[in-house]
């Protein structure tokens, strides 16, 4: 039996690029592959989680997305890679995420193309189509923003542009767009709202009744994973969530009450916060530091952003294994753990 497991691992590996990998989905992606039993090298900029993930068998390339030569030697012999490196910040200036983020993914295609990879599946954010009204049920067949609400959603678009222009039968693309990713090791998403409930400093954007879609960390890598060996995949973007659409101040109340947190927060009204968000925006611009709050993460709370997976289902035999439930509960162990 263990000789038969391990014949059918080397039959079935593959060598596989992870830029990110470093980050926080990177990091899960990695280890998984590896388990899987797949030859992994990791691009990042962070050289104590690159020495950890070497620690667990994988190749290491310490670098930079905007440096093309490194780029492509770390394409160098793989079958696929995974681009997951970005510029996510909630805040900064346009360049920093124009250059990160397209000109970076720029260099992974060139990168592809000159070292003969096969695929690459390109991650990015349904934030592409991201406006300030609500979303409901939406599919992959939604029109680009052409007036994007962040630097981040505007590079983003820029650079799906640049994935879809460069699939030919030379090299197969896929696009994932993960909706609002949490788990063990974000330090997005739950842990910012838990640290400003924390100090009584959250306030409820809206009337609360918004439903948004999030994405267990581990149901993500399961899209990736699936995006690298599926032929169907091959030229096809993806929502990915946890099909669940549960009204997200909820969600934020439920967590601040079994951490012990404050669950009473003051309502203000999405066109005050709008307003304000903007005179942040406009204050930080020509100040400097970063704005408490923004208009993307605004729309964020207070709107219904939820999305069709049905396309994953169907081509990629994509199905959420971790629930919401259970999900949120790995995370608040993850919580507690890391404030001991």
């Amino acid at each position: 039996m263990i000789v038969r497991q391990l014949l059918n691992q080397c039959l079935h590996s593959r060598r596989v690029l992870v830029t990110g990998a470093t980050g926080f989905i990177g990091r899960h992606l990695v280890r998984a592959l590896i388990e899987n039993g797949d030859e992994v090298r990791c691009l990042g900029r962070n050289p104590g989680v690159l020495r950890e993930l070497a620690d667990g068998g994988a190749e290491i390339v310490e670098g930079d997305l905007r440096d093309a030569d490194v780029v492509s030697r770390s394409c160098a012999g793989m079958d696929c890679v995974c681009h997951l490196g970005a510029l996510s910040s909630p805040w900064g200036r346009s360049q920093d995420f124009l250059s990160c983020n397209v000109q970076g993914t720029k260099h992974v295609l060139e990168g592809c193309v000159r070292r003969s990879v096969a695929r690459c599946v390109y991650v990015s954010s349904p934030s592409v189509t991201s406006t300030a009204s609500d979303v409901i049920n939406q599919r992959e067949d939604a029109p680009l923003s052409r007036r994007p609400i962040s630097f981040y959603s505007h590079s983003k678009r820029l650079a799906e542009e640049l994935v879809q222009r460069a699939t030919s039968p030379n090299l197969e693309t896929v696009i994932l767009r993960p909706k609002a990713v949490f788990g063990p090791g974000d330090q997005s998403i739950l842990p910012r709202l838990m640290r400003a409930a924390k100090g009584n400093r959250l306030r409820q954007i809206g009337s609360g009744e918004n439903r948004v879609d999030l994405t267990y960390v581990a149901n993500v890598v399961d899209a990736i994973r699936l995006a690298i060996t599926k032929p169907e995949a091959a030229g096809q973007t993806f929502l990915i969530t946890n099909d669940e659409h549960p009204r997200l101040w909820e969600v934020v109340r439920s967590v601040c009450r079994r951490l012990g947190y404050n669950d009473q927060f003051r309502s203000i009204p999405f066109r005050v916060a709008w307003t304000v968000a903007g005179a942040m925006e406009w204050r930080a611009r020509f100040l400097g530091g970063e704005p408490l709050m923004t208009r993307y993460s605004v729309t964020i709370l207070a709107k219904s952003q939820t999305y069709d997976i049905g396309r994953a289902k169907d081509l990629l035999g994509y199905r959420p294994k971790v629930t919401l439930e259970e999900g949120i509960e790995l995370t608040i162990d993850s919580l507690r753990t890391s404030r001991n």
